[in-house]
This record gives structure tokens, sequence and C-alpha cells, in this order.
């Protein structure tokens, strides 16, 4: 027994059918993965679709050089898979980034669901176009004409936004961010990212307590990314 269905509560499914979620969810296994735990590798086939239920993960490649390059950071509610139509060799890395609760159903019992039904169809679309235009975003992001202090910053706003937590000092992200984390986000050095990190610090826009990142001024981070300005 799976317990309490648990996808009503994911905004993935708030579209799908509840027929189609109770399939889903009696198909399915639930499972604990610790930290560091890796879900899916570059190259593997994988006859899984996997739902965060809980924890964060995140989704990165290795560069020629065997350096990590962190493209996405998921929460609760999210479909983590790559690809979904067939079975096949995926290319990026799926990693757990603390303790989670993840659901895993049988890629062909997925498949029949989506055939049969097209509100899971829609979802699984608006979650890829979602990916591309992050994608787009952050190609956007990696030129040339943005110095790496926007790049870090527009990376932590939105983390913020995804992560964010209320706080007395301003918004911090619930997620223990290191400087060697941070650098495979930037797709820089840990010297480098050391840096940007002290120089938004001194500009007032950022507080770090050991691993926790605080944005103090959101509107103000926003201004900075955008434009390289300081309101």
């Amino acid at each position: 027994m799976q317990g309490e269905n648990e996808l009503y509560q994911q905004s993935f499914f708030q579209d799908v059918s509840p027929e189609t979620v109770e399939k889903l969810w009696r198909a399915g296994t639930v499972k604990e993965f610790p930290k560091g735990h890796i879900l899916m590798r570059a190259r593997d086939k994988v006859n899984q679709i996997y739902i965060q239920l809980s924890g964060k993960s995140m989704v990165y490649n290795l560069t020629h050089n065997g350096k990590r390059k962190i493209i996405f950071i998921y929460g609760e509610g999210v479909l983590l898979n790559e690809h979904v139509l067939q079975e096949e060799s995926i290319s990026l890395f799926c990693e757990t980034l603390e303790k989670s609760r993840i659901l895993g159903v049988p890629l062909p019992f997925f498949l029949k669901c989506m055939e049969k039904d097209f509100t899971l169809t829609s979802a699984v679309l608006k979650l890829q176009e979602w990916r591309l235009w992050r994608m787009g975003h952050q190609l956007k992001n990696t030129l040339g004409s943005i110095y790496m202090e926007q790049k870090l910053a527009a990376k932590l706003w939105k983390l913020s936004r995804d992560f964010g937590m209320q706080t007395p000092d301003g918004i911090e992200i619930d997620l223990n961010l290191s400087v060697t984390m941070l650098a495979d986000m930037l797709g820089a050095s840990r010297e480098t990212t050391s840096r940007l990190c002290s120089t938004l610090v001194n500009m007032g826009l950022l507080k770090i307590h050991k691993k926790r990142i605080t944005i103090t001024d959101s509107e103000r981070m926003s201004v900075f990314y955008k434009t390289g300005k300081i309101r």
C-alpha cells in the first residue's frame, strides 16, 4: 500500500484527471533516497518515470574536462526525467541534493496513461516547454554581454523565487549552497565564484552564513542582474 495519494499535492498534477492520478499512484513505488544519490546517469537507459515528492534534486552534465555543470535544481512536484516518450540513453545526470522521497512509475505504464488521457500529455508538454524557456534564458545569461556578478545575481534571484523563505533579513534560499555548487552553476572556478559572492555581499545584495544565502532586497537584486546598476 502506498498510503494517501500524494500526487494531488503536486503542482504537476493540478490539471490531470483524478482517475489518471490514482492509476499512476497505484502503479508507482515511493522510495527514500539520501543526499547525493545519483538517480539517473548520462548514457544509461531509464525505464522509470521519477516524480519528486519531497526534498530537492539537481540535473547536471559533465564538461569535456569532467567538471560538473548544474542545469536545473528541482523541488517537490517535478517530473525529473529528461526523456519521457521512450526508453533511451539519457544525456544528463540527476542527483538528490538532500534527503528525498521520489515516486517511480514504470515508463510503459506512464506512456499508456498519456495515450489515454490528454490532460497528462498536456502536463508533460507544458513542463517541457517551461524547460526550453529556462534553457533559453540560461543561454542568454551565458553570453559575454552580461558580467559574472550579474550572472550569479540572476541565478540566486531565481533560486530565491523557487526556494525562498521570508526572514527578518530578507529571502533566505532554502538550500545549502557551497561555493563549489555555485561554481558548478556558473561554470566558473571556485576562486572566481568566491570573489563574486564577496562582491555581492559588499554591495549589500546578499548575506551569507555558512552555506545559507539570504537575498536582502529581491527588487534591488532583480534590477542589478538585469541592468548591472544598484538602486
